[in-house]
């Protein structure tokens, strides 16, 4: 609670003690309504100078018939809350999910991160270029091996002059590939992106998008496609690939909100309870406020309330700035990124994650403006969807126009991540006498 100059002025001694238990009364209570259980927003407690813009924000979804117990709204400078509706209510989080996700995957692994999958043999390689034997992989968790690392790989297994498998490709553990979760389709797609000759239409064409020049890879895999349960103690190592690092990961995932990359990262931390078990513990946030059931958001079952998106985006901003990094470095520039915003009419500047279900529409993330950052969540329920996201995008364009619209976006909110792609490393016994 704000500890300004208080309200009330002195007219006698037996009023200014009625009005001041009374006003002291009214803060306890409003301040146990609005932090029941949440240490860390211990400090956000009144409704502050935008209340007036959030009820006329639900008036004009009331005005439509949109229910508005069906409706949230946090809005936050600092830790000083200046407008909410429903602030500490679960209400459906769509894609917002993402953003504990994002958050879990963060504490769980780090940003620099990489997952990654390795490639073995149990045969020996003829001169011909002929791998007697089965070609082994062990799936790492990476959630972003899609054609061209496939295409990658080939050629690196072509540069060790392997051109033809006569056993099987084998896959063991959490392997991937172009999204898909199920392992032994992915196994299959990886035995079509190691040879060209066996390329679908969908990979000629993503390999057009790589420099000129790029070999097609050749290695042709006689057997088929199995499942096996652990790596043979006499394998060796040929290569290790290794995704980009986890906060492009993320970056890529927020970006296009894509559920299976989310999926695929809420199983790496340990499945969706887990993920809300450290999200929460990493904002503070009272275990009735985050509900996760996956950690994409697919579905009406994932349950946030609005101020504990504030919170996951502010944990994730902290925790980011100590490793020189920041938001916008996981979250979508708007004006600057493309993706899912880039098609809405949000401001410009603006760090955002989006969620979208059929008839759902929720918005989070920080808009810069020239008197201080608003932290904001809106989380809209009801149809047509359309009407919703126009009036959320026309609310947070005008809370940018009261309060000034930067030039440029603020030094401290601009990304700073600068490394590469995925990586392979060969393994060093792979020339070893004897073996090839």
């Amino acid at each position: 609670m704000s500890r300004a100059a208080h309200p009330y002025r002195q007219r006698g001694r037996r009023v200014w003690l009625i009005r001041g238990l009374v006003a002291i009364w009214g803060a306890m209570l409003s301040a146990a309504l609005l932090l029941l259980g949440a240490a860390p927003f211990s400090q956000a407690t009144a409704q502050g100078s935008l209340q007036p813009q959030v009820e006329a924000y639900l008036a004009q979804l009331t005005d439509r018939g949109f229910s508005a117990k069906a409706q949230g709204v946090w809005l936050q400078v600092g830790d000083q809350v200046l407008g909410q509706h429903q602030g500490s209510t679960p209400l459906p989080a769509a894609s917002l999910s993402k953003v504990a996700t994002t958050l879990a995957a963060l504490q769980q692994f780090g940003p620099q991160h990489r997952f990654v999958t390795t490639w073995l043999t149990t045969g020996s390689l003829t001169a011909e270029g002929v791998l007697q034997g089965d070609l082994w992989v062990l799936g790492g968790e990476d959630p972003f091996f899609v054609w061209e690392e496939a295409f990658l790989v080939g050629n690196a297994l072509n540069g060790q002059g392997i051109r033809q498998v006569r056993g099987d490709l084998v896959v063991v553990g959490r392997f991937y590939m172009n999204f898909s979760q199920d392992v032994a389709r992915s196994g299959a797609l990886l035995q079509q992106g190691l040879d060209a000759r066996r390329w679908p239409p969908e990979a000629q064409v993503q390999f057009q998008t790589l420099p000129p020049g790029t070999p097609r890879p050749q290695v042709e895999i006689l057997g088929s496609v199995r499942l096996a349960q652990q790596i043979p103690a006499t394998a060796q190592v040929l290569l290790r690939h290794e995704s980009p690092p986890l906060i492009r990961l993320l970056k890529l995932m927020n970006l296009y909100s894509n559920n299976s990359m989310a999926e695929m990262l809420a199983a790496a931390v340990g499945g969706a309870e887990r993920v809300a078990q450290i999200a929460r513990r990493a904002a503070g946030i009272p275990p009735a406020e985050l509900q996760l059931v996956n950690g994409s958001g697919l579905g009406v079952k994932n349950r946030i309330s609005p101020r504990a998106d504030v919170a996951l985006l502010q944990a994730i901003q902290l925790f980011l700035e100590k490793q020189g990094l920041s938001l916008a470095d996981a979250f979508a520039v708007v004006g600057q990124d493309g993706g899912v915003l880039e098609r809405r009419l949000l401001p410009r500047m603006m760090i955002a994650k989006s969620g979208t279900l059929s008839s759902i529409s929720t918005l989070a993330g920080v808009l810069p403006t020239e008197k201080g950052d608003i932290w904001f969540a809106l989380m809209n329920s009801g149809a047509p969807l359309a009407n919703l996201r126009t009036w959320q995008e026309q609310f947070l364009s005008q809370l940018q126009s009261q309060w000034g619209a930067p030039a440029t976006l603020p030094e401290h909110w601009r990304p700073r991540w600068r490394d590469g792609g995925s990586r392979l490393h060969f393994a060093l016994n792979y020339s070893t006498p004897g073996y090839r």
